[in-house]
C-alpha cells in the first residue's frame, strides 16, 4: 500500500458529465467520470545532459522496475530479434532514473535473473546501468515459454523493494506453450494488485489475447512491435512512462444508496477496460475499482447505475465517485470526489437528450467490441458476419474521429462508404496488420469538448 504525505501526492480532480434528467419511471443513469492527475511532473523528465534525471527534491526513489525478456529458442529466428531485444532492454535501462531499483529477468520455460543476479534489485546509477548493459550481452535464445514463471520471479523481486511504484515490462515473441492457460491465469491472479505490467509482442508468432490479457490483468499497456527494429524506441517510451508514475494503488470508489444497482464500471479512455468484476467491497454501500499507478495524465470512466422508479419532480443522489489512496496503516485518503444525480422530469427534450460524452464513449466501447467480433468471424470463416461487424467498426471510427483505428481497419477491409459502413473484406491481409488492429482495438479517442 502507498503511504505518502500530502505534499508528495499529485493533485487529483474528478469531473462528472451526464444528463441527470430522467422521464417519469426512468431508471438507468449514465455518467462519464473524468479523472485528472497533475503535479507529478516527472514523465519523460531528463537532466540538461540528456541523462535520466534523479528523483525530485524531497521525493526520494519511489519505484522499482523489472524487465522480462523472452529468451526462448524462437527469439533466434531471425537472429536480429534477440539483438534488438538486447538493444531495447539497454535503452530502457538508460532511461531509468537515478535511485530506482531494477532487475532484468531472462524468460524461457524457467525464469532466471540476469542482473543483478543475487535475488534482489540493483539501484540505478551510472555504474549499475553499465553493469546491467554488460550483463545483457550474455542473453541468448534457447528453451521454451512459460510466462507465469517470469511473472512469479518478477513479483518476488519487486516485493523485496520498499517502494510504492512496482512495475514490470514484459516482451514475448511466441505462444505460452510450456505451461497451461490455468498456470498463467493463476500467476496473474497472484500478481494482480502487487505490481503493474506493460506487455509487448514482437513479430507475429504470438497470441494477441495472451499479451493483451496479461496487460489487462496487471493494469498495464499492451501493443505489437511487428518489426523488431522498433523495440528500442518502444521500450524507451514505456520506461519513460513508468518513470512518470508518482502514486500507486489509487482506487475508484463508488458509493450508492439503498435501492441503486450498479450495472457496470469501465475505463473508456485512453483504452476500454472492463472493471465491473474487479470490485472489492470497501464498506456496506461502497466498492473499490483498481486504477493502478498515476503520473500526469487524465482518464475517463463510464459508470452506469439503475435507480428506483420515481415521479416527476423527485431527485436523488444516484452515486458518489471518489478517488481513494489507501495507506499502510489501513486508513485511506480521499483525493477527489464527484456526484452522479438523477432528476425526474416531464420535459421530454431534457429527458431524452443524450450527453455528448456518454454518447461518444458508448460508441467507442462498441467500436472495440465489433472489431474483435469481426476479426473472430473472419478467422472462423464467417465472412458475411465479419463484413457486417467490421463495416460497423468503420462507421463508428469515422463518426467519432478515431483516425488511427480507421487507418488500421483500412488494412483489413476496402472501404466503399465509411458513413454507411459499407466495406469489402480484403482477400489477403498481412498477419502484422490483422494483429495490430486486434491489439489496438481498445484504444479510444477523447471526446471533442
Amino acid at each position: 500500500m502507498a503511504n505518502f504525505s500530502k505534499s508528495t501526492v499529485p493533485q487529483f480532480s474528478v469531473e462528472v458529465y451526464q444528463n441527470e434528467y430522467l422521464p417519469e419511471g426512468g431508471r438507468e443513469v449514465n455518467a462519464i467520470v473524468t479523472v485528472t492527475s497533475t503535479g507529478g511532473g516527472t514523465t519523460g523528465r531528463r537532466s540538461l545532459t540528456g541523462a535520466p534525471a534523479a528523483a525530485l527534491p524531497g521525493q526520494g526513489p519511489n519505484a522499482a522496475v523489472v524487465i522480462m525478456v523472452d529468451c526462448s529458442g524462437s527469439m533466434d529466428y531471425p537472429p536480429t530479434k534477440m539483438r534488438n531485444a538486447r538493444d531495447a532492454t539497454s535503452a530502457a535501462i538508460d532511461t531509468l532514473r537515478d535511485g530506482v531499483a531494477f532487475a532484468v529477468v531472462a524468460g524461457t520455460h524457467v525464469a532466471k535473473e540476469v542482473y543483478p543476479g543475487n535475488g534482489a534489485l540493483a539501484v540505478a546509477d551510472s555504474a549499475t546501468r553499465a553493469e546491467a548493459k554488460n550483463a545483457l550481452r550474455k542473453l541468448s535464445a534457447g528453451g521454451g515459454t512459460a510466462i507465469g514463471t517470469w511473472l512469479g520471479l518478477t513479483d518476488r523481486l519487486l516485493a523485496s523493494a520498499d517502494v510504492s511504484i512496482r512495475h514490470g515490462i514484459l516482451l514475448t515473441d511466441g505462444r505460452n506453450e510450456h505451461e497451461t492457460p490455468e498456470d498463467l491465469r493463476a500467476a496473474l491472479e497472484a500478481c494482480a494488485g502487487r505490481f503493474t505490467c506493460d506487455a509487448r509482442g514482437v513479430g507475429t508468432d504470438w497470441v494477441v489475447k495472451e499479451v493483451t490479457g496479461i496487460a489487462s490483468a496487471m493494469l498495464g499497456t499492451s501493443d505489437i512491435v511487428a518489426d523488431p527494429a522498433g523495440l528500442a524506441a518502444d521500450f524507451t517510451e514505456m520506461m519513460e512512462n513508468a518513470m512518470g508514475k508518482e502514486v500507486a494503488d489509487v482506487a475508484l470508489r463508488l458509493w450508492t444508496p439503498v435501492g441503486v444497482e450498479i450495472k457496470f464500471v469501465k475505463q473508456v479512455a485512453p483504452t476500454v477496460e472492463e472493471l465491473t468484476e474487479r470490485r472489492t467491497q470497501a464498506n456496506t454501500r461502497a466498492g473499490d475499482y483498481p486504477t493502478g499507478s498515476w503520473g500526469d495524465e487524465s482518464r475517463d470512466y463510464h459508470v452506469c447505475v439503475q435507480v428506483p422508479e420515481a415521479g416527476v419532480g423527485q431527485e436523488m443522489l444516484a452515486a458518489r465517485v471518489s478517488l481513494i489512496l489507501p495507506a499502510a496503516d489501513g486508513t485511506s485518503q480521499v483525493l477527489s470526489q464527484g456526484l452522479v444525480r438523477a432528476v425526474w422530469t416531464d420535459d421530454m427534450v431534457a429527458s431524452t437528450s443524450i450527453n455528448p460524452q456518454v454518447a461518444h464513449y458508448t460508441g467507442q466501447a462498441e467500436l472495440a467490441q465489433v472489431i474483435q467480433q469481426g476479426l473472430e468471424a473472419r478467422k472462423s470463416g464467417d465472412f458475411d458476419g465479419a463484413t457486417a461487424k467490421l463495416g460497423r467498426a468503420v462507421q463508428l471510427a469515422a463518426d467519432s474521429g478515431n483516425a488511427d483505428t480507421a487507418k488500421l481497419l483500412s488494412k483489413v477491409v476496402d472501404v466503399v462508404d465509411a458513413a454507411t459502413g459499407t466495406v469489402r473484406l480484403k482477400a489477403k491481409v498481412a498477419d502484422a496488420d490483422e494483429m495490430t488492429l486486434e491489439t489496438r482495438s481498445t484504444k479510444t479517442v477523447r471526446v471533442k469538448k
